[in-house]
């Protein structure tokens, strides 16, 4: 069962930034990048990505008539549990609040979702050692 919390820019950043440290500079696309799988749900249309070193591609979504947000972490070549993650926040908090899915996955991390009309968003993901993702994008 996935699970969804919300946690302080400065931990979630932290998460990040530790696996980031641990991975060799890894730039190159692989051969086979993951694509979005579906996942975040009907009306959600992909509006950003990044990708995640050469382990995934975490997509940022988006859904019109539910004005939500949506990331997911996909990895390039499923397999055996990696630690992951997907999160998303948004860039104005004055207490860096975000929600975000983290675990021992097999083949992505997320949906994590959130309604932030107005406003820009910070989001992106983790695999096993890789981080991808954007700050203050996507206002609006």
């Amino acid at each position: 069962m996935r699970t969804s919390r919300i946690l302080t820019r400065a931990a979630a950043a932290g998460l990040a930034l530790a696996g980031a440290m641990t991975a060799a500079v890894a730039t190159a696309v692989p051969a086979s990048a993951a694509a979005y799988n579906g996942a975040c749900g009907a009306g959600h249309v992909v509006v950003n990505s990044d990708n995640v070193g050469s382990k995934g591609t975490v997509f940022l979504t988006y859904n019109n008539n539910t004005g939500k947000n949506c990331v997911i972490t996909i990895r390039n070549y499923p397999g055996a549990r990696l630690s992951m993650n997907a999160y998303i926040g948004p860039s104005d908090s004055p207490y860096g609040e975000m929600i975000v899915d983290s675990g021992d996955y097999t083949t992505y991390a997320g949906p994590v979702k959130w309604s932030l009309p107005g406003r820009c968003v910070d989001w992106g993901g983790f695999i096993d050692g890789a981080s991808g993702g954007k700050r203050n994008t996507n206002c609006g």
